[in-house]
């Protein structure tokens, strides 16, 4: 019998093939290829938002709670605007992003502790929300900055 692992596990193993999938998600979406960016440069917050993942999955907190503060969702959210991506931009790439972790869970549930399955799902929908939730807080927040004048 093969050893199953816990969902953080899968995902922390999974990550670059997750990466991967989600990159063909964004590239077949033509609003989003089209701004024009590097594979780097468009990919380069998914590690950190993979390992802050993987650390709420470690430890569980109740849903809906504030996640931990994500720097790296909060730099996506201004590098993001900088780029030139719109508010529903940001929304869409968040929700390719799910789609991608969920179909890596599924090419690998035969692995995983299907037990506490739904449970994990939760948790990462809710960690994957409350990071792009910080990005638009940066996003916005950067946008205000555009529009407020300096004073000297």
């Amino acid at each position: 019998m093969p050893h199953k692992y816990d969902v953080a596990t899968v995902l922390e193993r999974e990550t670059q093939a997750t990466i991967s999938s989600w990159y063909a998600l964004l590239e077949a979406e033509p609003e989003l290829a089209a701004i024009r960016l590097s594979r780097e440069d468009r990919c380069r917050h998914l590690p950190d938002m993979f390992r802050d993942l993987v650390i709420r999955l470690r430890n569980p907190l109740p849903l809906g709670t504030h996640a931990l503060l994500s720097v790296a969702a909060q730099n996506h959210g201004r590098l993001r605007r900088e780029q030139g991506y719109t508010e529903a931009m940001l929304v869409e790439e968040s929700r390719m992003l799910q789609v991608s972790i969920f179909h890596t869970l599924q090419l690998h549930v035969e692995n995983t502790r299907s037990g506490v399955l739904l449970m994990y799902i939760m948790a990462i929908a809710d960690e994957v929300d409350s990071q792009l939730a910080q990005a638009m807080t940066s996003y916005i927040s950067e946008a205000t900055l555009d529009v407020d004048p300096i004073e000297a």
